[in-house]
């Protein structure tokens, strides 16, 4: 532990379950720059349970408890889209520093004044971008910028939504509204474009989208009823980047037989490809292989030397890593984790890709 590590409260936590369980607590027990000093849960004895099985100081069963405690320095939001907007303009009110889950917001109204409050206030912000921080995304973004496939032409992604197929669970049903600012779009494929772009070292300077439902009925896990399925499980995106490559990009509802991840970046000297036998960039899983001039294409073993915080690849991994650029930017006055302000401008983005005209945009 370090001399004055950065102290956290973590909003939405249950000592067996959940997103903060599987990603965020295994990611900061990694970290000797960070403590857990606060807990919160809408019932108390479980906040109290989580609070004694991951040592932190203080269970609370109201998220006012947990941002005006002093002892709270940076103020994480791991649970439900819908509630974003309330809590962290909550914490902001009480001073404290800002971690909050993608999305932001439920839609970009919403990530705009949490900004804009964040600015005010002059507080720090991270948003869950973590999808930037897998060691194989830096990897190939170090490629790119060392000129390993030369002046990029295009760049072609598919993936698989997963969860948005012929069965969900009960738990994500709440994805299905797209209002709610969970679905398809806003999750699994807006990290997966927020990695790419990462990864390229670019922006999009247009972009259009067409979304659709190809299925119009899922099956609820638990109980076997089915419901209308509103959201779309279809994504067809096409755009610009600010150096004028093409870059195209198809996301399916549920899991293929066949492809179910694949990045490739087409350059003037060479080709870089990422797969992963899940749907989406967040998962783990990822293969890079590489070719350049007459060469074959062939495996590229990402190095040892991009942290992997000793824990194995996947979530948490890659939320770790996300937490050590943090670390480092409150710390150490870099700026290496990813603001509200990017938060805001993918935000942007989806705006227009969910307009669903066909219609070309600037972003």
């Amino acid at each position: 532990m370090t001399s004055n590590p950065i102290k956290v409260g973590i909003i939405g936590v249950h000592p067996d379950k959940g997103w903060a369980t599987t990603a965020h607590v295994p990611a900061l027990k990694a970290l000797p720059q960070f403590r857990i000093t606060a807990i919160s849960h809408n019932k108390q004895e479980i906040a109290d349970a989580s609070a004694l099985k991951f040592g932190a100081d203080r269970g609370y069963v109201t998220t006012d408890e947990l941002v005006n405690d002093p002892n709270v320095d940076l103020v994480v939001v791991t649970v439900k889209v819908p509630h974003h907007l309330e809590l962290v303009t909550k914490a902001l009110g009480a001073g404290k520093s800002i971690f909050s889950e993608w999305p932001l917001g439920m839609n970009l109204r919403d990530a705009e004044a949490m900004n804009a409050l964040a600015k005010q206030k002059n507080k720090f912000t991270a948003i869950g971008l973590q999808t930037r921080s897998v060691p194989a995304i830096s990897f190939i973004r170090d490629l790119v910028k060392d000129g390993y496939v030369g002046d990029v032409l295009s760049v072609s992604i598919i993936g698989s939504g997963i969860i948005w197929g012929e069965e969900i669970n009960e738990s994500y049903l709440y994805t299905l509204d797209m209002t709610n600012g969970a679905s398809m779009l806003h999750v699994p494929f807006a990290h997966t474009l927020d990695a790419t772009l990462f990864a390229l070292g670019s922006r999009l300077a247009s972009v259009r989208g067409t979304l659709s439902n190809s299925r119009s009925m899922v099956r609820v896990a638990e109980t076997g009823k089915q419901v209308p399925f509103t959201a779309p499980d279809q994504i067809v995106v096409g755009g610009l980047l600010e150096n004028g490559a093409a870059l195209s990009a198809h996301f399916r509802g549920g899991l293929s037989r066949g492809t179910n991840f694949h990045i490739e970046i087409n350059g003037t000297a060479g080709d870089l490809i990422l797969t992963s036998p899940v749907g989406y960039v967040g998962l783990g899983g990822f293969t890079v292989r590489g070719a350049r001039g007459d060469e074959q294409m062939h495996e590229l073993q990402v190095p040892q030397t991009y942290d992997r915080l000793g824990i194995e690849d996947g979530f948490s991994q890659s939320v770790g890593i996300a937490y050590s650029r943090i670390a480092s930017d409150m710390l150490a006055g870099t700026h290496l984790s990813p603001t509200f302000e990017d938060a805001v401008n993918l935000h942007r983005v989806l705006d227009v890709i969910g307009s669903g005209n066909g219609e070309r945009c600037d972003v």
